[in-house]
């Protein structure tokens, strides 16, 4: 059964704004390298861009405020496990630009990300993406919803990352 995650942020200006020039160029070095992540089922695309094609219309959390530009920033993807996503999550490029976000995101209210254990045939949408976010943020870490610092197996059951698995996958 595939993880699926979704992540929603903010920026703090336009999208546009100079400010967010490090993000734009880190951007698509980050997409390229989960497209080759161990672990990686599938991501899907934006409408507005070339690339894989976009799983349902995109849509953004109640939290969403608009710059004047339209969008957010927000992903969303399929992977085989929790070790392989924490280690692409928190190792290498990805994790420079998280440390990076505070010079383009509001500081949330809300989670970052949310993960759950798709259940149904093909992929999730973006529409499900924010359903699970707002669940997480209003009742908190379930089996329905979860983050690393409270996750859930396959089965339902609160669980630990396997930390030997992720050393090795950093390698």
């Amino acid at each position: 059964m595939p993880l699926a995650l979704y992540t929603f942020g903010m920026f703090a200006k336009p999208a546009d704004d100079a400010v967010n020039d490090g993000f734009y160029e880190l951007n698509d070095p980050i997409f390229e390298n989960v497209d080759k992540a161990s672990g990686l089922i599938a991501r899907s695309g934006y409408a507005s861009d070339p690339g894989p094609n976009p799983w349902g219309a995109e849509v953004y959390p109640r939290f969403y405020q608009d710059r004047g530009d339209g969008w957010s920033p927000a992903t969303l993807s399929l992977w085989t496990d929790l070790e392989a996503l924490f280690a692409f999550t928190y190792f290498g490029l990805h994790s420079e630009a998280l440390k990076r976000g505070r010079e383009w995101f509001v500081s949330p209210d809300w989670p970052p990300l949310v993960m759950w254990w798709h259940l149904d045939r093909g992929y999730p949408t973006w529409s499900e993406g924010v359903e699970r976010l707002e669940q997480l943020h209003d009742h908190g870490s379930k089996p329905t919803a979860f983050t690393f610092k409270e996750p859930f197996d396959q089965f339902g059951a609160k669980t630990k990352l396997d930390k030997s698995r992720i050393q090795a996958l950093r390698t």
